[in-house]
């Protein structure tokens, strides 16, 4: 049971809506990883619904690390000439008593981390805009479904440490790590 699920999304994006998606897919992740009772909602992006989760601390996380994120790309200098591009990373925990010397801490271990690379493009014409643009629809329906056989899977649900309480949304530690040209930015959550 120690090892780390990881699961990986690779996506190009056009700069105009690279929010709207990577905060989709939070969402879609999140709705089906998190086993507290949940308000569901649809999220509507590129014609494609997403599942969401109606919760002020989980929406206010999701906007925060996607904020964080594109700010942090979008002052570095996006161009026509050079994309960019940087990883979301939401790490699932359990929180497990670790004995010291004569003392016992808590510490965190990972069961399922999830890494969404992503590449910011700002197309030079429209040409470009559509080879961007076309493919991605499908692509994100390819997501969700992976985002469904991960979760739903006989090898996602085994990974699923046991849950010791269910008054909370999220019975596991759960952290989102903003991540650009490999340094870490934001610091912890």
């Amino acid at each position: 049971m120690d090892a780390v699920h990881d699961i990986k999304i690779d996506l190009t994006l056009d700069r105009a809506v690279t929010r709207d998606v990577l905060r989709a897919l939070l969402h879609a992740i999140l709705f089906h990883r998190l086993f507290g009772t949940v308000q569901p909602r649809c999220i509507e992006v590129l014609d494609i619904t997403f599942p969401g989760i109606t919760d002020s601390d989980i929406e206010r996380k999701i906007n925060d690390k996607v904020d964080l994120f594109w700010k942090t790309i979008d002052s570095s200098g996006l161009s026509t000439a050079s994309p960019r591009s940087g990883e979301l990373i939401i790490t699932f925990s359990e929180k497990r008593e670790k004995r010291q010397w004569f003392s016992m801490t808590e510490e965190y271990v990972p069961w399922e981390v999830w890494t969404i690379n992503t590449t910011i493009r700002v197309p030079r014409n429209d040409k470009e805009r559509r080879e961007i643009m076309d493919p991605l629809p499908g692509e994100l329906s390819e997501i969700l479904k992976t985002i469904l056989n991960k979760t739903s899977s006989e090898k996602g649900r085994s990974v699923v440490p046991p849950i010791h309480s269910a008054n909370v949304i999220t019975p596991f530690p759960l952290s989102i790590r903003v991540r650009v040209s490999g340094t870490d930015v934001g610091g912890p959550d």
